[in-house]
């Protein structure tokens, strides 16, 4: 556009679609990438999704006005991604944490909720992988990697170079709209132009932009001209274009505002539109670029109504070009993707070839080997225009073929994730690597531990794997099994201490005062608590932590700030007084104490943690240290037995985890990586002692979970799922009989829920519990508390400021009758020991005794019969009677008067009482505007006479007590 030729977007109008439009009901994630987070192909969009390592995938389009259904694509710990070109199906992401890159295949079935798969990945020294496609092949694409930038081709029979004339980081790399260069933006300001078949180096170099905060790329429609967007000195966000014919300056420059969040150049090389969209930003910015000055020329601006995370252009195919659309762009929001649609108003609804020229096509003009042999042929371009198409599209060797099904009531059936690719990729399987923190492919097997019928195993190839937990209710019992006015309780317990203890008998809970005193309640005696001062335990020093024997619910542990660990003795009636002298006093650790574990199968054997970096195994019996470990490098957070109690795990803050065979080494028989914030961690065995659970910070303060294999933590984590960022961590009590975890911290209010699997996903979510308001702490009390005929899996404890709650989590089922023996599997008798600490010491072990936990008279549910619904088949009668015309009109009619009610009623004035004539009284005085006379009378009998004068009159009946008051203007007076 120039200032003698007025533009043809001039009055271009952009319009968030409306909210029925809307992409609801997501989560998108929060990871700081180069990238913009969502891309669109002609039939789905693909965005960065809150789990980590896996992409949303959902249809572009609605399928007859139903809801649109969000299915997810493991790909590693994702960094970036895009469609592969000319296939609509196909996806190449990168990753950042484990240095992959891979593809994934989503292929929409006709269906509201498209199907997926990992079709593969390959290892690759990445830091940060931006992705970038070449316009014009199939099988070449451009990844950076740390300071470099390297071309991928398909079946690769020859190396390619790295781009490596970068000093810094690159943040940007894109191919040119002919595809025969590359342009890249460095950290170090540099805005370089390469030619990867000529040579590594670069042909051009020019100063981008004056602060090297995030630098992006868009080449135009143009071949020579590139834009570029960052920051300058002042902060400030600016785009700048550029002739890489005269590189040595901008060729224009605009700058916005200043801002933190970074610019996303989307260019429409068709039609020359530039959208340039702020991070974190309520506001969209729409240029029009040209060679002519002014280059850069604004066409309309577009307010949003919410915070932009992410955006991307939809393919023009996909445009509504009878609607004169000439730009759609997709907002990612936190919940939302929002459709932002560009019209140019025309009067006649046709098809503009002015606003619309030829695009490229869906068929690549050659392969990648002619290519690089320098050929430089062109995609050809079709039209826009409905009445031309359809056009003929590619398909790619990658994409096996899906038979149409005959009954379009169910999908095709996918490709197996090991189906033999042709770029050089490998399967799945292979990508279980020393460094491959992984949600990789979500597997597809059922994790509900019962028989599905064929309808759910086909919902759940759709939709991928569930918890049958997923629809688990949580519910604080009512007031009367609470324990209220609890008055000054210890609310600064150390976070590797859970605060407070309890067994089915009672609960013990430290208080503020001095001495270290410990109250003992007792949970069969719920109410209120008296205001006097409660009978306690004298510690002597401050509680650290404090935990009941498993196998003698009298005898309490507490671990003391003078690092001695107290034994104390409970009488079985509960306290009635002050206990001053313990039964048993260990003493052996020269710092003070911060954890306690008992032996989960062997009587008398307790393990301790201190701050002397040991970790000493007590026999109780004889009241002696029997074996210490050693190894650790800084504080040890959290410790945890092996459910066959062969083995004791540890989390330590110097970012390993290990494991111990104590009885055979004091030094850890493997180590691998641990969480990387240093604020705190807990662990957990999990999946019958074939896992570790460790919740524990990321290097962003965001509290996360990290799932390990116990026979391989040299590997690091299998899985990792962040959840959200708070202070306090995370403390897991984990179900071993449904594989649940509850998560929660001190002063949260939301208790979450997952089901842990060895496979992936790893982790499926259910129902989170939400209270009222922040708990002090949260534990789980034993399987034999559950209401087992109400369905109840799992009754915690919740300490409050004042009070404990029991909280009840219940499992929604319809026939309550029978057993559900689905969710409640024989439990481990966990308060009989298996053998005595002397067998132990000496390298016995033990296997626990378990207990079925129906409850008399009732039947498993699956044996119960199966219930035949009844079906409500209608008269043959009618379906033989044929009404008339006629008929019909008088019952439509006779419908119509019911409604209106019975016409014969009598109206409610007719019951009122009549009055007589001579019941009449009568009394008139004249009004004038003079004296303000008032005049009572009868209106009955008046001639009707000239009204010259003003009256009012009001007419009373003495009987009844009936008043009118009416005013007549020019009724005449009556005689005196």
């Amino acid at each position: 556009m120039n200032r003698f030729k007025a533009s043809k977007f001039r009055h271009m109008e952009a319009r968030p679609s409306r909210r029925e439009a809307w992409i609801s009901d997501i989560r998108a994630g929060t990871t700081a990438t180069c990238g913009n987070h969502i891309k669109s192909s002609c039939s789905l969009i693909a965005f960065n999704s809150d789990r980590p390592g896996v992409l949303g995938i959902i249809s572009l389009e609605g399928h007859e006005e139903n809801k649109r259904h969000v299915t997810y694509l493991g790909c590693h710990s994702g960094y970036d991604m895009d469609f592969k070109p000319f296939v609509d199906d196909i996806m190449q992401f990168s990753g950042a944490g484990d240095r992959t890159q891979g593809l994934g295949l989503a292929r929409s079935t006709g269906f509201a909720c498209p199907k997926y798969s990992t079709l593969g990945s390959r290892r690759m020294e990445v830091q940060e992988g931006v992705l970038s496609t070449h316009n014009a092949l199939l099988g070449l694409m451009l990844s950076t990697q740390g300071y470099a930038v390297k071309p991928y081709l398909k079946q690769q029979q020859r190396p390619t170079p790295k781009l490596e004339a970068h000093k810094d980081l690159v943040q940007s790399a894109v191919w040119s709209r002919d595809g025969a260069t590359v342009g890249t933006a460095c950290k170090d300001k540099q805005l370089r132009i390469f030619d990867p078949r000529a040579r590594a180096q670069a042909s051009q170099s020019t100063q981008a932009h004056e602060n090297n905060r995030d630098i992006r790329l868009a080449w135009t429609g143009i071949q020579e001209y590139l834009v570029s967007t960052g920051f300058n000195q002042m902060r400030e966000r600016e785009a700048k274009l550029w002739d890489t014919r005269v590189f040595s300056s901008a060729l224009a420059s605009i700058t916005l505002d200043t801002s933190p969040g970074s610019l996303i150049p989307l260019l429409d090389p068709d039609s020359g539109l530039l959208v340039l969209a702020g991070k974190g930003e309520n506001q969209l910015y729409c240029y029009e670029v040209t060679p002519q000055q002014p280059a850069l020329s604004p066409v309309t601006q577009c307010i949003l109504e919410n915070a932009l995370r992410g955006a991307a252009l939809v393919p023009r195919q996909a445009l509504a070009v009878m609607n004169c659309e000439v730009l759609q762009v997709l907002q990612l929001s936190d919940t939302a993707i929002i459709p932002i649609s560009h019209r140019v108003p025309r009067k006649a609804v046709e098809f503009h070839e002015d606003l619309f020229p030829d695009t490229a096509g869906s068929v690549p003009a050659s392969d990648a080997h002619t290519w690089w042999a320098g050929d430089n042929q062109q995609v050809q371009k079709v039209s826009l225009n409905p009445a031309h198409r359809p056009h003929p599209r590619f398909t790619s060797s990658l994409l096996p073929t899906l038979e149409p099904s005959p009954n379009m009531e169910q999908p095709a059936e996918l490709p197996r994730a090991d189906t033999e690719l042709s770029e050089g990729f490998s399967s799945p399987s292979s990508l279980v690597s020393p460094s491959t923190p992984s949600s990789l492919g979500l597997s597809l097997s059922s994790t509900s531990g019962i028989g599905t019928s064929p309808s759910q195993r086909s919902l759940q190839s759709l939709l991928g794997p569930s918890s049958k937990f997923r629809h688990a209710e949580g519910t604080i019992l009512h007031r009367d099994s609470h324990i209220t006015n609890l008055k000054g309780l210890n609310l600064t317990t150390p976070g590797e201490s859970d605060g407070f203890c309890a067994n089915r008998l009672r609960v013990a809970v430290p208080l503020l005062s001095s001495g270290g005193q410990v109250a003992v309640l007792e949970l069969q005696k719920p109410g209120r608590l008296p205001d006097t001062a409660l009978p306690t335990l004298q510690n002597g020093a401050a509680v650290m932590d404090l935990v009941w024997d498993p196998f003698d619910p009298h005898r309490l542990a507490v671990a003391g700030e003078d690092a001695r660990i107290r034994l104390w003795r409970v009488p079985p009636g509960g306290l009635k007084n002050v206990l001053t002298t313990p039964e048993t006093v260990l003493t052996g650790h020269t710092e003070k104490i911060y954890s306690l574990r008992f032996h989960p199968l062997a009587a008398d054997v307790l393990a301790s943690s201190s701050y002397d970096l040991t970790i000493r195994i007590w026999d109780l019996q004889a009241g002696t240290e029997q074996l210490r470990l050693q190894g650790h490098q800084d504080q040890i957070f959290s410790l945890a037995w092996s459910p066959d109690g062969k083995q004791l795990a540890t989390v330590c803050k110097d970012g390993r985890v290990r494991v111990y065979d104590p009885r055979s080494s004091p030094l850890p028989l493997q180590d691998g990586p641990g969480p990387e914030g240093g604020r705190g961690a807990r662990i957990v065995w999990v999946c019958n002692g074939g896992c570790l659970l460790v919740s524990g910070f990321d290097s962003r303060s965001e509290r996360q979970l990290q799932l390990y294999m116990a026979d391989a933590l040299a590997e690091g984590p299998s899985a990792l799922l962040g959840l959200d960022v708070a202070p306090s961590t995370l403390l897991p009590s984990y179900d071993p009989d449904t594989g649940l975890v509850l998560l929660t911290g001190k002063g949260d209010t939301r208790v979450f829920l997952y089901e842990v699997i060895p496979e992936a996903p790893f982790f499926l979510e259910c129902n989170s519990f939400t209270s009222p308001d922040p708990h002090k702490g949260f534990i789980l009390l034993p399987k034999t508390e559950c209401d087992i005929q109400d369905v109840e899996f799992a009754r915690c404890l919740r300490l409050r400021q004042t009070s404990l709650e029991p909280v009840a989590f219940r499992l929604p089922r319809v026939r309550k009758e029978f057993f559900q023996d689905d969710v409640f599997p024989d439990t481990a008798v966990t308060w009989a020991s298996a053998l005595d600490a002397k067998a132990w010491f000496k390298g016995a072990n033990g296997q626990p005794r378990l207990l079925s936990l129906q409850p008399p008279g009732m039947t498993p549910v699956s044996q119960a019969p199966r219930e035949v619904p009844a079906r409500r088949t209608p008269s043959s009668a009618q379906y033989l009677e044929e009404k008339s015309d006629q008929q019909k009109k008088e019952e439509l009619l006779n419908a119509m008067v019911a409604k209106l009610g019975n016409r014969e009623d009598p109206l409610p004035q007719d019951s009122f009482e009549g009055v007589d004539e001579d019941e009449w009284v009568s009394v008139a005085w004249p009004i004038s505007p003079a004296n303000s006379t008032v005049l009572l009378g009868v209106l009955r009998g008046i001639p009707s006479l000239p009204r010259p004068s003003n009256l009012c009159f009001l007419v009373s009946h003495p009987r009844t007590s009936l008043h009118v008051r009416h005013a007549y203007p020019q009724l005449p007076l009556p005689p005196p």
